[in-house]
């Protein structure tokens, strides 16, 4: 495998209220979330299609074998700047864990809680 090629091709954070997560998530990320057909047996909504992008694709699921977690795997959304997103999570009702921190030549990050009860973190060079 290429260094340059990024393994990352998918990923799902998991919900309890799908309505209560895509509000949460469209307005901190100013994004919309699109609905994808499955066999009826779980709810997904789709992340905007990065798939001839930077980043990786993923959605909301709403699954009855998956539940929200803060102890799950963390996965970092691109941020302009991380206090933005962390100001603008705690205002429709997120929590703020880790404000933003340096990570050297790196950037900042800043972890943040969303309304199902997901640690998600947020990645910015500014």
């Amino acid at each position: 495998m290429s260094k340059s090629n990024n393994p990352v091709t998918w990923f799902e954070i998991y919900v309890d209220d799908m309505e209560r997560a895509k509000n949460f998530y469209e307005k901190v990320f100013d994004c919309f979330l699109e609905p994808q057909t499955t066999d009826g047996s779980f709810e997904v909504l789709q992340f905007p299609d990065a798939i001839h992008s930077n980043g990786a694709m993923g959605a909301l699921v709403k699954h009855p074998m998956r539940r929200p977690s803060l102890e799950g795997t963390l996965v970092y959304f691109h941020s302009h700047d991380c206090a933005v997103q962390s100001a603008i999570a705690l205002q429709n009702g997120g929590q703020l864990f880790k404000p933003k921190s340096s990570i050297g030549p790196n950037g900042f990050i800043a972890i943040i809680g969303d309304t199902e009860g997901n640690a998600i973190g947020l990645h910015s060079f500014e």
